[in-house]
Order: C-alpha cells, then sequence, then structure tokens
C-alpha cells in the first residue's frame, strides 16, 4: 500500500509521501512543492495546473482559467455544469481532472502508484449546516475514488497542523492551532507532548474544534470590492436619483469561484443597458471593458498581490492601466485592515467559541500554532494573538504545515 497526505487547498495544493520515519512534500511543479490550485482549458490540448495554468491565461492564451476550485464543495455549484470551448463539464469533473494531475504528478515523483490518501477538510466546509457538510465530504471522496484512490481517510486540517507541529515539541502543553487558509480558517485545542505523538487514537487529545468559511480569498473579495469596484462603478448611481448600478456584477468580479459567469454575451447586453441609464457611464464603461476582455481573474490576481504587498511591505497598488490610463488603486495596510477588520473579528471569535468548547480558559494555552498564508497579514495575526496573549506564538510551515501532518498520519497508515 502506497499513501499519500493530500491538502488541496482553496489556493494551494500539497502531496506528501512518507519517507520512513519522515514526511516529505513532493516537488508538484519544477522545485515547487506547493501548487496553485488552477486550472486552465485550452481548445484541443491536455489541461494545464499550478503556475502553468495561470501563465497561459496571463500571455492571452484562448480558453477558460478557474481557481479556488475547492470553494464549490458544499454548494449547490457543485453538481452544476460549466461551459468549457464546446462542451459542458460539471464542477466535481474540473476538481477531478485538477486532482487527477496532481495525482500522476505525486506517483511520477515517488515512483509508485498511490492507492491511499489522507485527505485533509475543513473542520466546517458548510457553517451552519451539517448536512451540507457531509455531503462535501462525501463529493470529495467520490472524487478521490474515481481518479484511482481505492483506500480515503479524512484528518481535519487543523489537526494535520498540530501532528507537525507535535514533532517538534519537548514536553506536554495545550496547543491552540489556527489555520488561516484561503477558503476557511479552522481552529482545534489540542493536547501534545513527545509520548502522545505516535498514539493510534487521539480523540481525547483533541479538546476542541471550530471553524468558518472565512479566509484569504475572502479578504480578496472584501478589499476589491471596497478600493477596487467603485472605480468600476460600483455604489455610482443611475439616471434615475433613487437607483444605484446593480452590485451583482461586481460581486461576481470579486469572487474567484463567480468570475467566469459574467463571460458571456448576455451579460456584456445587460452591462451595457447599465453603461446607457448610469449617471456616470464612464464609470461602468470600465467594467465593460474588463468583462469583454476576460481579464477578471487578471484583476483578481492584481488584488491579491496588493494585499500581499501591502501586508508584507506596507503599500501596494491594483494597476489598472490596461483598463484606462494612469487608473489605479492605492492600498496600503490602514485600507486593507479598514476593509477587512470585521473577517478578522469573526476569525476570532472562533477561538473563543473553541476556549468555550474545550472548558479553559485563556491563559490555559500554553502555545499558538500559527499556518496558512493569512496568518501573515498583520491585522489577522494580531486578532489571533489577542485571544490567548499569554501563549508562546509559533508559526509553523505557512504553506506545508497541514501537508506535513497528514504525510505523517499517511505514513503510519501504511507502516
Amino acid at each position: 500500500m502506497a499513501a499519500c497526505g493530500l491538502d488541496f487547498g482553496t489556493s494551494n495544493t500539497t502531496l506528501g509521501i512518507g519517507m520512513g520515519a519522515r514526511p516529505t512534500l513532493v516537488p508538484l511543479e519544477g522545485t515547487h512543492r506547493t501548487l496553485p490550485s488552477a486550472i486552465f482549458f485550452a481548445p484541443g490540448q491536455e489541461a494545464q495546473i499550478g503556475r502553468g495554468a495561470i501563465e497561459a491565461y496571463v500571455e492571452g492564451t484562448p480558453g477558460r482559467l478557474m481557481r479556488a476550485l475547492k470553494s464549490v464543495l458544499g454548494s449547490p455549484l457543485i453538481e452544476e455544469t460549466t461551459p468549457v470551448g464546446r462542451e459542458r463539464i460539471r464542477f466535481r469533473d474540473v476538481i477531478a481532472r485538477y486532482l487527477t494531475l496532481v495525482k500522476a504528478r505525486g506517483e511520477a515523483e515517488a515512483g509508485v502508484e498511490l492507492d491511499t490518501v489522507v485527505h485533509g477538510r475543513p473542520v466546517h466546509f458548510v457553517d451552519n449546516d451539517p448536512a451540507a457538510d457531509r455531503k462535501a465530504e462525501d463529493t470529495l471522496r467520490q472524487i478521490a475514488e474515481s481518479i484511482g484512490f481505492r483506500h480515503v481517510r479524512f484528518q481535519y486540517e487543523p489537526i494535520a497542523a498540530a501532528l507537525d507541529y507535535e514533532r517538534t515539541v519537548t514536553s506536554e502543553e495545550i496547543a491552540l492551532i489556527a489555520d488561516i487558509g484561503g477558503g476557511t480558517s479552522d481552529f482545534s485545542i489540542v493536547r501534545l507532548s513527545p509520548e502522545r505523538h505516535r498514539r493510534d487514537e487521539r480523540a481525547e487529545d483533541i479538546l476542541a474544534n471550530d471553524g468558518i468559511r472565512i479566509g484569504g480569498t475572502d479578504f480578496d473579495r472584501n478589499l476589491s470590492l471596497g478600493a477596487v469596484m467603485p472605480l468600476l462603478g460600483l455604489g455610482s448611481p443611475m439616471k434615475r436619483a433613487d437607483l444605484a448600478v446593480p452590485n451583482a456584477y461586481f460581486h461576481d468580479l470579486a469572487t474567484w469561484s463567480s468570475i467566469n459567469r459574467l463571460y458571456n454575451s448576455k451579460t456584456l447586453r445587460e452591462i451595457d443597458e447599465v453603461v446607457r441609464d448610469a449617471a456616470r457611464p464612464e464609470l461602468v464603461t470600465r467594467l465593460r471593458t474588463v468583462v469583454e476582455a476576460e481579464r477578471g481573474h487578471s484583476l483578481a490576481m492584481a488584488v491579491e498581490g496588493a494585499k500581499i504587498a501591502a501586508s508584507d511591505a506596507g503599500a501596494g497598488m491594483v494597476d489598472l492601466e490596461w483598463v484606462e490610463s494612469g487608473l489605479a488603486a492605492d492600498v496600503d495596510r490602514a485600507r486593507l485592515a479598514g476593509h477587512t477588520d470585521e473577517l478578522a473579528r469573526r476569525m476570532a471569535q472562533r477561538i473563543s467559541r473553541c476556549l468555550d468548547q474545550a472548558g479553559l480558559t485563556a491563559d490555559r494555552i500554553d502555545a499558538l500554532f500559527l499556518t496558512g498564508g493569512s496568518t501573515g497579514l498583520p491585522h489577522v495575526r494580531a486578532a489571533l494573538t489577542a485571544c490567548v496573549p499569554g501563549a508562546r506564538v509559533v508559526d509553523g510551515d505557512t504553506f506545508g504545515s497541514v501537508g506535513l501532518g497528514l504525510t505523517l498520519e499517511a505514513a503510519w497508515l501504511a507502516a
């Protein structure tokens, strides 16, 4: 039995294989261990994934780019079809094609067929809907089985991150694990120790588990809606004084999984009507330029880049020169926080729920273990650390801790 740990994330994917006692994330694209969760369909060609998919789109290759694939799990979209060239493909089949190629790359690196997978999953695919949550896991299981995995096991992503962190602890402690991913934020309170690390049954060590469907792509969306979409007409008035420009186009354009909905002649005709009736038609004309050129993903990537730049360097910019000469949206840390503070606050509320669930006060938490790309946002980090001010803050492998923990479990299964 050859087993792997598969962290299929909203933004990035990793696949790991147990090499003896050491979990190893294999390179899935060149030397990169992380693979952007993106797929590009070009007419008459094999689908491309990861950076290659994004590059094909950016370079203007005719075709269809899809990102944030995981976000449709647990939503009605999963059973719907989407146009790809001259055919329509179900979203579940798009995910299957993506994961088939990931599996093939992992097998090429391992030199063996992978028949067993420990799949990461968020604590909640869907908030406050247990039936939809179960359906999302069942769907992902069915997809895994359809692409050749004969044995499929799931592990909560923050528990996987805890298994990775536990390899470094030298004495017993209670840790709060915060995994802030692209689509969800998940939290676990876990009792860890060197002696407990290899136990098969760890249920009694998991003191609390909770999560919320908020992640990095939600920060992108809120930043886009607050800083960029007003430049394209969001919130501007129609000629009728009591009406504003319809906002559905902007919400779709700001949401990774919805961008492709706009790319059709019917939407362009509707936007033409809005331009005609808008009090500031020059703004909505910019929206039309983006949609007609099918550059929504380029815009979303620019917003994501500005978010990262503002977080890391203090300031970033969304360059919209290709829409209109001299057009740009400046983003600094204050503006980023202003548009996304509510998301950070809601994340922090889950930590309070976890503490209540575990029956612990904040001072009982020895360590706060952080993983996931959005833990790098200063106001998110501040909101999380404020919940357990006395805890030692430990930064994990930002994009690899969950995958490494899943791979540890896979190695134990295969042993």
